[in-house]
């Protein structure tokens, strides 16, 4: 796989309103090991390895366990995650998936019980965030850091 473009060089501006939006989203106040949990998700639904290699090692940068980031695609099988955790996560897979869900009153109701108002704002921009963020790193085909392999000399 090699990258099409790099979107920094081809148009600053639109990655620099970006890097913008991110810096809100992320910065909203929410936990930190929430928002990882949600943006390692949303990329796993997506398939965007540039994001998941990212957000696992941010992640466990913050003290994230390895248990909990191996377990996060079965998270609902898991009792590893608490009820906040479980309502983000059921929020970040309807509006990742919105064109299949349609954001279900349930997944709603279950994160109104764990969020303030303020709080759901946020942490829909965030679920928005990530996910453009993955159209950029799939479209334009992102390639993670990759290990330096010991047998290449």
């Amino acid at each position: 796989m090699k990258p099409r473009l790099n979107p920094y060089t081809a148009a600053p501006e639109t990655m620099s309103a970006m890097l913008d939006l991110e810096k809100r989203a992320f910065g909203s106040g929410l936990e930190h090991s929430l928002l990882e949990l949600v943006k390692t998700r949303a990329s796993q639904i997506n398939g965007c390895a540039f994001c998941i290699h990212m957000h696992t090692r941010d992640a466990r940068a913050a003290g994230e366990t390895e248990e909990r980031l191996y377990l996060l695609d079965a998270w609902r099988e898991s009792p590893l995650y608490t009820d906040r955790e479980r309502a983000a996560l059921a929020w970040t897979e309807a509006l990742t998936l919105v064109s299949k869900t349609h954001a279900p009153d349930e997944d709603y109701e279950a994160m109104k019980r764990e969020f303030s108002e303020e709080e759901q704002v946020k942490l829909t921009l965030m679920i928005a965030t990530i996910n453009a963020w993955n159209r950029f790193a799939i479209g334009f085909r992102a390639i993670h850091p990759m290990p330096k392999r010991q047998d290449a000399e």
